[in-house]
């Protein structure tokens, strides 16, 4: 007998909406008004378009600029006759969001404040071999602080801090990232204690995601779904279809440079064997060549293949080949058209997008229907720090209230 299936009932409110939970609720309605808006939007349009009255949302708008999360600036037109408006826009001061990055050149900080502008970008170069976490993010700590410090100059205060690293990320522990060689490494708690003197609260995610993040805040609303692909220390990819970041369930989705692309083929410090990794990571094009010093990995790369040395070449079309192999397994799967080349690929990506695109014209189905585009992404290398960024700072976007008392406790 078939069980029958019954529509789940709806859960019930236990208890009557407080007044402060009203007051909250109205005070995100009009922020998220003021925050979609493409031009300043005066008092009267957000009466109008919340439905809330004017004494309410004058109440509400006096707190957003007490709280710096607001600004009046020149006029709104509404199109109606009579005095032009003030207008209301996101304040370019208070709080603002700080992202670090850990790469295959260095290390990275970035601050961007609520409008999303960049108002503090550094990069120092960092070599890994032989260093610890502790000592990597230790140095990624003094970067946090002088960012800190900078921009406070300008009136903004950093409210959360997000550490980009190449690999699975479990609550703030970099399960596996073989590039640093970093096994259940709890970097969050490495980073708090680091920065204990600055009392940030601190979040690590996957840099391919957190990059994804930053094209899809830079694309606007051309871009809606695309693979982003980051080439550094490792190969990553974030995933963003209908305008939503993909994480998977424990959030460890995009671990590119581990799909399998020969299956007999080399070994990978993963422990399996073909992984994309081995192929087209800027260590299998460098093919064991040393680096100068001062001179990055993928900057190494270009010299060579500019000067035309024939095993770089060979080592660019392998890696290019096997990237448009691995990626079209995810285009089959997923139907998305456009593949971001990101990190260090999007310096490389005349050299790779041609050997990619043949191997997925080839092996995607639908690409007599609907061709793939593939290009350099926007943000080049800087993507994942400015996606860890704008990670912090959509807290404040999402949940305004919160800033708001937190500025009155330190009062």
């Amino acid at each position: 007998m078939t069980t029958p299936i019954r529509p789940s009932s709806p859960r019930q409110r236990q208890e009557p909406v407080r007044q402060e939970s009203l007051r909250i609720i109205n005070l995100e309605l009009v922020f998220r008004h003021i925050l979609a808006a493409t031009d300043p939007i005066s008092r009267t349009e957000l009466a109008a378009a919340t439905g809330l009255t004017r004494p309410t949302i004058t109440r509400i708008v006096e707190d957003l600029r007490a709280g710096q999360l607001i600004t009046e600036t020149g006029t709104a037109h509404d199109g109606r006759a009579g005095r032009p408006r003030v207008g209301l826009t996101l304040s370019d001061r208070g709080p603002a969001g700080l992202g670090l990055d850990i790469r295959a050149d260095g290390l990275a900080a970035c601050a961007v404040d609520l409008t999303g502008n960049v108002r503090h970008l550094a990069f120092a170069p960092s070599p890994y071999a032989g260093r610890t976490a502790d000592a990597v993010l230790a140095d990624l700590a003094r970067m946090a602080g002088a960012a800190i410090e900078a921009i406070a100059a300008e009136s903004l205060t950093v409210v959360t801090a997000t550490l980009a690293v190449p690999g699975p990320v479990d609550a703030g522990v970099v399960r596996s990232a073989p590039a640093l060689g970093w096994r259940d490494v709890d970097a969050g708690a490495l980073l708090r204690d680091a920065t204990s003197h600055l009392d940030l609260p601190v979040r690590v995610e996957n840099e391919a995601n957190l990059a994804a993040l930053g094209e899809l805040y830079a694309g606007g609303n051309a871009l809606s779904g695309f693979v982003y692909v980051s080439g550094g220390l490792g190969i990553g990819a974030g995933i963003v279809l209908d305008g939503q970041l993909l994480r998977g369930m424990r959030g460890w989705s995009g671990e590119l440079g581990h799909v399998t692309v020969y299956p007999d083929g080399k070994p990978c410090p993963c422990g399996a064997r073909g992984c994309l990794h081995t192929y087209a990571s800027l260590e299998a094009i460098l093919g064991g060549e040393p680096v100068p010093p001062g001179i990055t990995p993928d900057a190494a790369i270009l010299t060579r293949a500019d000067a035309g040395e024939p095993a770089t070449l060979a080592a660019l079309e392998t890696a290019g080949t096997t990237l448009g192999i691995a990626l079209s397994d995810v285009l089959n799967i997923l139907d998305i058209d456009t593949v971001l080349l990101g990190g260090s690929f999007a310096l490389l990506a005349s050299w790779l997008t041609a050997n990619a695109r043949a191997e997925i014209d080839q092996r995607v189905l639908t690409t007599d229907w609907a061709p793939v585009t593939v290009r350099p992404a926007i943000l080049g290398p800087d993507a994942a720090v400015i996606g860890a960024a704008l990670t912090s700072i959509d807290q404040i976007r999402q949940r305004p209230a919160t800033w708001l008392l937190h500025k009155a406790s330190v009062r």
